[in-house]
């Protein structure tokens, strides 16, 4: 039997496997909508899988996941609820950390996931104040609001644009700083403008300019940039 949501029950350890499993999903376009991997969630965490199945369990039992032997782990509305404000305290994090800090922000993931999991919600609304109450964070990712919602998204997948489309880049959907690195040094970064030059077949590279250079990536790469076409 399910036992009724007291989100004071909620670890902060808890609050962290809530927010991972939402990106996660995000990540992988399943919009939450489909299981998650319970393996994805132990890479993802850095964890080991029984360490996962255990807070799997007490998660389910709390309410805030769905959980299918062989499929994974879905979100309730409840742990979507709750995974919402953790994302929104990282995401916080993140853009203070790069605004105000001055680090660097292809590397402040798990620096960020530290401090909004240790945080409350006094220093969490100054860190947001002195980071100019973004809405975004460096990585382009929208900031849930403090109730918990999010403006539809209304960006997609780079591999999606056609040849002759300028786009503008909106987010990175990954945090491997490896994969940061490397889309920073292209100059693919959120707010960049693209010309889609070339689409090879059977998801081949793409050819592309931005400002008098030219760029050649592949459709792996093309998954995780997100752009907006630009209007006439």
């Amino acid at each position: 039997m399910v036992k009724r949501l007291m989100t004071d029950e909620l670890s902060s350890k808890m609050r962290a496997y809530l927010g991972e499993i939402y990106q996660l999903a995000d990540d992988s376009a399943a919009r939450n909508d489909e299981y998650i991997n319970t393996s994805a969630v132990a890479d993802r965490l850095n964890v080991s899988a029984p360490a996962v199945n255990r807070m799997i369990n007490r998660l389910k039992e709390l309410g805030m996941l769905q959980h299918e032997p062989y499929q994974g782990v879905k979100l309730t509305e409840d742990g979507k609820r709750e995974a919402l404000k953790q994302v929104r305290g990282q995401r916080i994090a993140e853009t203070f950390l790069v605004k105000v800090m001055g680090l660097n922000w292809e590397d402040i993931h798990e620096d960020a996931q530290m401090i909004s999991s240790a945080i409350g919600d006094t220093i969490l609304n100054r860190m947001d104040e002195m980071a100019g109450h973004p809405t975004e964070s460096p990585h382009g990712e929208p900031i849930p609001s403090a109730d918990g919602s999010l403006p539809v998204a209304d960006d997609v997948p780079l591999y999606s644009a056609e040849a002759g489309a300028h786009v503008t880049v909106t987010r990175l959907r990954t945090r491997e700083t490896d994969r940061l690195n490397y889309i920073s040094a292209l100059g693919l970064t959120p707010g960049a403008t693209v010309e889609v030059l070339h689409i090879a077949p059977f998801d081949g590279p793409m050819q592309l300019k931005l400002g008098d250079e030219y760029r050649i990536i592949g459709h792996n790469l093309a998954e995780i940039i997100y752009v907006r076409p630009l209007s006439n």
